[in-house]
């Protein structure tokens, strides 16, 4: 999967205000996220190409991330539910935990462990989907170190600008 800036999807409003507000109200779009109620809205992807890798039965979805000319940026780690198929393509949920890699993948740090304790304690992340992130984290670490699976691969993107862009059903036609 790849996305490139104006690319257009649906997520919480609140991670949309997150992001305009510097990542101030993330506690908020956790809470909102534990609760199961939230509200979709339109947000355009921005200054950067980012190719994803999707592993269905993985709780991870690996991501590189690339500037304007296709110089590679870092690698991104999200840590989510396993991804499910349905009529409208896949379902995941993404359980706050990242980790980010340098482009050659010599460095990596854990990213956002904080919301990932607060999602815990909200009820959010299971204690089986824990035991399931943990061996993940293990996972991806030794596939970074030992250059494997989606790190073995260049992953530069091609070139975008001819691309249709994907539209969603009418079931998701919100202003």
């Amino acid at each position: 999967m790849a996305g490139w800036p104006g690319l257009r999807g649906l997520i919480s409003t609140t991670w949309i205000s997150a992001v305009a507000n510097d990542g101030g109200g993330r506690d908020r779009a956790i809470r909102e996220l534990a609760s199961g109620e939230w509200e979709l809205g339109w947000y355009a992807w921005r200054n950067t190409v980012v190719r994803s890798w999707y592993g269905i039965d993985s709780y991870f979805t690996v991501r590189q991330f690339f500037d304007a000319d296709n110089r590679p940026l870092s690698w991104y780690v999200d840590f989510d539910l396993p991804k499910q198929r349905t009529h409208l393509g896949i379902d995941t949920l993404d359980l706050m935990l990242d980790l980010v890699a340098e482009p050659d993948l010599s460095q990596y740090r854990w990213k956002d462990e904080d919301e990932y304790r607060q999602a815990r304690r909200l009820g959010l992340i299971s204690d089986r989907d824990h035991r399931h992130i943990d061996a993940a984290r293990t996972e991806v670490v030794a596939m970074i170190e030992r250059r494997e699976g989606p790190f073995a691969h260049d992953w530069t993107p091609l070139r975008h600008e001819s691309w249709r862009e994907p539209t969603l059903t009418d079931e998701f036609n919100i202003s």
